[in-house]
């Protein structure tokens, strides 16, 4: 879900301002201190981030955070060569992992989207080329949007990667995954972490 921050920073008991989603819970402000906002290029990463998003369609991000270290097991680390090859026997056994949302078909579309995310990686040379073909001049945007949950954007991603077969994938998860893996800088910006 799309971190909605709001104007002012809310101070924790280290002193220091951070944007207001995240609130005092120590998981929610680790993630905000070490990774939101934060650009990355690997595509290891930006699978986990796909899974982990996918996952937490309608329900809170700290849902899935909570269960980040669960994912990782389930998913073989993240090994997207690894998750496409997923067979029903393993869907079965993530459907019986309570270290994950279990959910037949956020499970089965996490093993698809591996499978797909492995043709993008080959038409586009890597998953980090193809998103950033998106982004104005291929870089990530650093500006304080406000409140909101979508961007011409993640329309687009989302409008492609749609017709590509992906699931759990609209444009607020896009957002949101965009904000995750610092495509998009959206920390407020009196926030000691922009």
């Amino acid at each position: 879900m799309a971190k909605k921050a709001i104007d002012k920073p809310v101070p924790v008991s280290d002193g220091k301002n951070r944007c207001s989603w995240c609130g005092t819970d120590a998981l929610y402000t680790q993630y905000h201190d070490q990774e939101w906002g934060k650009t990355i290029h690997d595509d290891e990463t930006f699978f986990e981030f796909l899974t982990l998003e996918s996952a937490q369609a309608g329900l809170s991000w700290i849902t899935i955070l909570r269960r980040r270290d669960g994912y990782k097991k389930a998913f073989a680390n993240f090994d997207i060569k690894k998750v496409a090859k997923f067979t029903d026997e393993d869907q079965q056994r993530l459907l019986q992992d309570e270290g994950i949302i279990r959910n037949r078909l956020k499970v089965s579309s996490a093993i698809r989207n591996a499978q797909l995310f492995i043709e993008v990686q080959k038409e586009f040379g890597s998953f980090d080329q193809y998103l950033y073909s998106f982004m104005p001049g291929g870089k990530p945007i650093t500006t304080y949007y406000g409140p909101q949950v979508r961007t011409a954007e993640s329309d687009a991603i989302a409008k492609d990667m749609k017709k590509r077969g992906f699931k759990f994938f609209g444009t607020t998860i896009c957002y949101a995954f965009m904000q995750a893996t610092g495509m998009v800088n959206d920390h407020v910006p009196q926030c000691d972490f922009r």
